[in-house]
């Protein structure tokens, strides 16, 4: 479920809402000016009231986005992913989340694939609370040999949650976001399954990493 309260208190959200409201009284007072047969004021006053409630539509499309993504400084643990062999290249595999959530997959093939969309902020992004940050997007299986990747059983399935706003997306096809992103790109790491094992998910400042630990009791 989607939690309004975090979105809403972010200071871009409040940021972009308080431009929102600033153009919608942009524009009501440019009605105001048209009753009073001022047309050029009321022009101007509709011209700046659009533009200033388009950016504040803006910074609320990006606060709403960066939902689901998390935060991370150096190294940061996304995920553990307990994998256990069931028969030739087949193997099960459950997922336990940063957040607390819990999630199994039936996978093929030989080795455990995961990947990530990374989205980094400029300093100006900062200022408003935006940080460097990561979302889960894909687990599945993978092959070694290539003939078998192309030809056999393909599992994969989705980590991320639907959201509203794909700022990973968005980012992709609007290019008024570039003031903000400093860069934004997919990660991916794959580890071979021929054991039980635990395993952890890391997203690093040089991407996305998969690290046996020691199985838990």
């Amino acid at each position: 479920m989607v939690d309004f309260s975090e979105i809403t208190s972010s200071p871009l959200f409040i940021v972009g809402a308080a431009f929102g409201l600033i153009g919608l009284l942009q524009m009501a007072a440019g009605f105001v000016v048209l009753f009073r047969r001022q047309p050029v004021g009321f022009l101007v006053r509709i011209l700046i009231g659009m533009a200033v409630t388009a950016a504040g539509v803006a910074a609320v499309a990006v606060a709403v986005g960066i939902r689901g993504y998390e935060a991370f400084t150096r190294e940061t643990v996304a995920a553990r992913i307990s994998v256990v062999p069931s028969g030739s290249q087949r193997f099960d595999a459950r997922v336990k989340f940063a957040d607390g959530r819990e999630a199994g997959f039936v996978i093929a093939g030989d080795e455990l694939y995961v990947d990530a969309h990374i989205l980094k902020w400029k300093p100006l992004a900062n200022l408003l609370g935006l940080h460097t940050a990561y979302e889960l997007d894909r687990i599945g299986g993978r092959y070694r040999a290539v003939e078998q990747e192309r030809k056999s059983i393909r599992t994969v399935y989705p980590l991320a949650a639907p959201k509203v706003v794909d700022l990973f997306d968005l980012r992709g096809k609007h290019a008024w976001l570039a003031p903000l992103l400093d860069a934004e790109y997919g990660s991916a790491s794959f580890v071979p399954v021929t054991k039980p094992a635990e395993l952890e998910v890391r997203v690093s400042t040089t991407g996305l990493l998969i690290r046996e630990t020691e199985k838990r009791e």
